[in-house]
């Protein structure tokens, strides 16, 4: 049984633009975070961080599996 190695569909500059866009929404959302907390929003505000937090997990995880 032969080992296939595994093929980017992407390229370099592409993958280190999907790694820079994850890097930005994540610091974004944790900032975000911050200054929602120090400001005293409701919790329910805070939930609406789950997308910017997804959107920057998801590109990092792009970035590395090179898809």
């Amino acid at each position: 049984m032969a080992i296939r190695a595994r093929l980017a569909n992407i390229t370099p500059q592409g993958q280190r633009q999907r790694f820079v866009t994850g890097v930005i929404a994540l610091a974004a959302s944790v900032i975000a975070a911050g200054v929602l907390i120090v400001a005293g929003v409701s919790p329910g505000w805070l939930t609406l961080l789950f997308i910017p937090f997804w959107y920057g997990s998801l590109g990092l995880v792009q970035a590395r599996e090179k898809t």
